[in-house]
């Protein structure tokens, strides 16, 4: 099989291009590396420098590779940046993806998987969240996901064009090859991670006065690397018909346990402070995935804590200052 991965410079997106390959997969690398980084990109696979703002890019790539399918992680992803700059969100997130998938149609591409968000879910009525849990979009980036969902329901309806949403929660670890580099970054782990290499001096806790065990926000973290086999399975499935999978790693854990856990993993102190809660964040977000693992088998290789932050520290040690622009 081949497929056109967008987005496949990023931290998600090159992971599963590596997931892809060792699966005999044939891979086309779509992305403009605004915060991907071509080091990342596997190097037997095809990669191609391109905006998804550019309608005639796209349709180039799709006639000259004619992938099988497409795995589209490319968009604007910061959460807090949203609420800042949303024209950017809700324009270029909807229609960029607008024209991959109207190209996709055009050029007889008939499976489409899409990175969503666990945004989706700003204000859960119940933990687990599960994939029938009511959709109210946390910020104008989970309102993009949202409607890129809801265009994909009727490109089924009108072209039988199939496709899975993957709603994930928090990405994290590394492979021995790829790992997490944002600039800024935003994600916890890596932040932790980056006191430990000298690099911050101190971790700031968001409020810990929460209705959790310790106080501090519990969140679910997913090893990226089970992540990217969800992606490969739903490929593999869409055939059968579209579907939609909340990804997570099956139970959380707080904020505190993580940096206790950064602090056995890289025997730093990593100094901590408490700040002011940020606006929004729930107490407890956990996804459920009974439904994932239902259907496809699908199964997490890596969901213990610890397993996940030396993975994420293996691969920071070695990639003090990320990848190479």
């Amino acid at each position: 099989m081949k497929v056109l991965v967008t987005g496949g410079a990023g931290y998600i997106g090159s992971i599963t291009v590596e997931r892809l390959i060792a699966h005999g997969a044939s891979v086309v690398v779509f992305d403009n590396l605004y915060q991907g980084h071509e080091a990342a990109v596997h190097p037997d696979a095809t990669f191609v420098c391109g905006d998804l703002a550019d309608r005639a890019a796209i349709d180039d790539t799709l006639a000259r590779h004619r992938p099988d399918g497409i795995m589209h992680f490319a968009s604007y992803t910061l959460v807090g940046e949203s609420w800042e700059k949303p024209f950017m969100y809700l324009r270029d997130n909807i229609v960029n993806g607008l024209n991959l998938l109207e190209s996709a149609v055009e050029h007889g591409v008939r499976r489409f998987i899409l990175s969503s968000t666990a945004n989706l879910f700003d204000d859960p009525e119940s933990v687990p969240i599960h994939e029938t849990e009511r959709i109210v979009p946390g910020s104008p980036y989970g309102e993009s996901k949202n409607i890129m969902e809801r265009y994909l329901y009727w490109l089924d309806r009108v072209y039988g064009f199939r496709y899975a949403c993957l709603r994930y929660f928090n990405a994290c670890g590394a492979t021995e090859q790829r790992g997490e580099h944002h600039d800024p970054e935003t994600h916890l782990i890596p932040l932790v991670l980056q006191v430990a290499l000298g690099q911050r001096d101190k971790i700031t806790i968001f409020g810990d006065d929460y209705n959790t065990p310790d106080g501090t926000c519990v969140r679910d973290y997913i090893h990226v690397h089970d992540l990217a086999e969800a992606h490969i399975l739903a490929l593999g499935a869409v055939d059968g018909g579209s579907r939609k999978y909340n990804l997570g790693n099956g139970r959380g854990f707080s904020v505190q346990e993580v940096i206790d856990t950064a602090r056995q993993v890289t025997g730093h102190p990593i100094p901590s402070v408490i700040g002011p809660r940020r606006p929004g964040d729930p107490d407890i977000l956990i996804a459920g995935s009974d439904a994932i693992v239902r259907d496809l088998g699908w199964r997490r290789q890596y969901p213990d804590l610890r397993q996940i932050v030396e993975m994420a520290w293996k691969w920071h040690q070695a990639h003090p200052n990320g990848y190479p622009y």
